[in-house]
């Protein structure tokens, strides 16, 4: 495994998105879905930088993890050894890069097998350039957006869907998507910068969105993906809407996005 890419201190207010690269030990085929076989081994390896923090992330009501499916090329004949892949992780608590980090050098070159296929830990990126996945944010950066727009595109990279009544919604409702997105940043966000609630009013001004299943432990979970365009009038709801937008890629929104659901662009 090549050196990790090391970036200045951290401070909790500190967002990051970091990417992982893996290389296939092996030959054959690699199973749709390693949703938790990845959360599994992002798990393991705060646990080694830090069991009480791994503690702390495994029982809490708000993961301040969320983790992309398994990303690359996947051959059509089964894939070959040296073909690569990649997962990005978002850290929505600065501190915990460098818990991630020391892990995975503990982790050394142990085997890492996900659902019984065989990788090789390639490298770690974290400093923003040096990938097009990777990239850091600030809290108190982000509030300070100068560019607000009444008009917010997102895009929807994996299956989303939201809990809604007594059942699961697969539409993103403006309501869901920013109400999601809001009960996230204010888990996180320093005290001060948290948003008072919100009864959102915004619409939906287009979309092109199609429905897919996610295989996962359970069974299928079913989410939107596509993107939709929003529309808000009202300033307030503009600007923390613009706000919360920036945020999306490094959190993720809606359902299960500690397990590969809910990607945002």
């Amino acid at each position: 495994m090549e050196p990790a890419m090391l970036l200045p201190p951290d401070k909790p207010e500190t967002l990051y998105s970091v990417v992982v690269e893996l290389a296939a030990a092996d030959k054959g085929y690699i199973p749709a879905t390693l949703s938790r076989a990845l959360h599994s081994m992002v798990m393991n390896w705060l646990k080694l930088g830090n069991p009480q923090i791994a503690d702390q992330i495994h029982v809490s009501q708000a993961s301040p993890l969320s983790l992309s499916g398994l990303l690359g090329n996947r051959r059509r004949g089964g894939v070959k050894p040296g073909d690569t892949f990649y997962c990005r992780i978002g850290l929505l608590d600065g501190s915990l890069l460098p818990v991630l980090l020391s892990g995975i050098e503990a982790w050394g070159t142990e085997p890492l097998v996900l659902a019984k296929f065989p990788f090789v830990l390639r490298t770690i990126y974290t400093l923003p350039g040096t990938h097009r996945l990777v990239s850091a944010a600030d809290y108190r950066l982000l509030v300070t957006t100068p560019q607000m727009s009444k008009d917010i595109e997102l895009r929807f990279l994996s299956p989303t869907s939201f809990k809604q009544s007594q059942g699961i919604q697969t539409f993103p409702l403006p309501e869901l998507v920013f109400g999601s997105l809001w009960r996230r940043w204010n888990s996180f966000a320093p005290e001060e910068l948290r948003f008072p609630e919100v009864e959102w009013q915004g619409l939906v001004a287009a979309y092109e969105l199609k429905t897919y299943a996610l295989k996962m432990e359970g069974g299928a979970e079913i989410g939107a993906q596509g993107w939709v365009r929003y529309r808000f009038r009202e300033p307030e709801q503009i600007k923390v809407a613009t706000i919360l937008s920036h945020f999306a890629f490094f959190s993720g929104v809606g359902r299960k996005t500690s397990m590969g659901m809910g990607q945002i662009q």
